[in-house]
């Protein structure tokens, strides 16, 4: 619990000067970079080593203890947590995924005091939702031909998470999704290939300005003609569905953590409002009993989302992130519930909470991106769900025991 103790310290003490390092800012990128500052501090805390596996120089947090950290962080603040996430994506086909050479050559580069960022390049300008479609005609159309010991890319991508770095000039490694033949299914030719800060061709060609998470980082990222060695493939051509799986479930329970974050918000909020607030009236508002009622079932909600996602973290951990039935499942029910649960307490504070006389307006801009981002639940999720559901091996209880679908005993790690 020590991680989660530091990390609600964090919260209050450095993660609260966010909201006023962005609010005069107009431009999303300018947003992201006065991030910059405060991203530092929690480098220097170890929270980017918390990424890195400890044999390579970090101090890993396990899939649980990076949950219990996004709680606290995201109660306070969603886009620093957001940009450790982007990293976490952009290092775990590394991680997971890569070569002892591969590993050693990128991971001890997060393990210093330099705040570096991470990308997983993986949404489609025209969309992600089909980047498994066995159809070679549609999906990924972000190609890398071989060309004696280099892989040449081109395509474009959006919403590529920290992708721009810090100055416009790219993040320190991006995790290029794209595939190695455009007549060949995703089985065969989707591939994973990291790309470097500063080699030619990649550029920032837009930002993308979103509702919530004011100071996420949401670039175009274009690739012309990008040459990397062969080397920087990871596994082989095909591998990259389950490496693109992978990094997707790994997300999954922190982001649940992290609505349970932005529920706490709003529930504290709405707690101090209906117990100091009388609206003119007589009593204060908590003592009206659909006031009450409603307080209840925000509270029972949070509760239930948290546990689901500390239990869908421990499964990651204890399968190797192989049994994928609670991440897809923690990832629709935490932000679907969240949506509902920052609503109500909208409906406890009234029409004070649409303004920015509350900060309850600004919460639910952040939780209405949950449930479409990160693998939108119903064009990904509830697909990946239904997939599972349809295996003839599925066994019901076997997330409920911790162990993999199959009965087999989870990797080591």
């Amino acid at each position: 619990m020590a991680v989660r103790t530091q990390a609600r310290h964090v919260a209050d003490t450095v993660l609260s000067q966010v909201a006023d390092a962005i609010s005069s800012l107009d431009k999303p990128e300018d947003r992201f970079y006065a991030l910059l500052p405060i991203y530092k501090q929690l480098v220097g805390m170890g929270f980017l080593k918390g990424l890195v596996p400890n044999e390579y120089g970090g101090a890993y947090f396990d899939n649980l203890t990076f949950a219990l950290a996004a709680e606290e962080l995201a109660r306070v603040d969603v886009n620093v947590p957001s940009a450790l996430l982007g990293t976490g994506l952009g290092l775990n086909p590394i991680i997971n995924f890569g070569t002892e050479e591969q590993k050693q050559r990128w991971l001890p580069l997060f393990c210093g005091d330099e705040p570096r960022l991470a990308a997983i390049a993986y949404t489609e300008v025209t969309g992600g939702a089909n980047y498994d479609s066995p159809d070679p005609t549609v999906g990924i159309q972000t190609f890398a031909v071989r060309d004696g010991d280099e892989w040449v890319i081109n395509g474009a991508k959006h919403y590529t998470t920290n992708a721009s770095g810090w100055d416009g000039l790219g993040a320190d490694l991006i995790s290029v999704v794209c595939r190695t033949d455009p007549a060949l299914p995703p089985a065969e030719s989707l591939a994973v290939i990291v790309v470097e800060r500063g080699t030619p061709g990649v550029s920032i060609t837009g930002m993308i300005d979103t509702m919530g998470h004011r100071a996420t980082n949401s670039p175009r990222v274009e690739f012309s003609d990008v040459r990397v060695p062969v080397g920087n493939l990871i596994g082989h051509p095909g591998d990259g569905l389950d490496i693109v799986a992978t990094a997707f479930s790994w997300t999954c329970s922190s982001i649940g953590a992290a609505c349970v974050g932005r529920m706490r918000a709003a529930f504290d909020y709405a707690y101090q409002f209906t117990t100091t607030d009388h609206r003119s009236g007589p009593v204060p508002v908590i003592d009206y009993q659909n006031a009450g009622y409603m307080l209840a079932d925000i509270k029972t909600r949070i509760e239930a989302v948290r546990y689901f996602a500390w239990k869908a973290a421990d499964h990651f951990d204890r399968t190797g992130g192989k049994d994928r039935e609670l991440a897809n499942g923690v990832k629709i029910f935490a932000s679907e519930t969240a949506v509902q649960t920052v609503y109500d307490a909208m409906r406890l504070v009234g029409v004070d909470a649409y303004t920015n006389l509350t900060p309850i307006a600004s919460i639910m801009e952040d939780v209405l991106c949950f449930p479409v981002y990160d693998g939108g639940n119903m064009g990904v999720r509830r697909r990946n769900l239904h997939k599972l559901l349809k295996d003839p091996s599925f066994d019901p209880l076997a997330a409920a025991e911790n162990r993999l679908t199959t009965g087999a005993d989870a990797p080591d790690r």
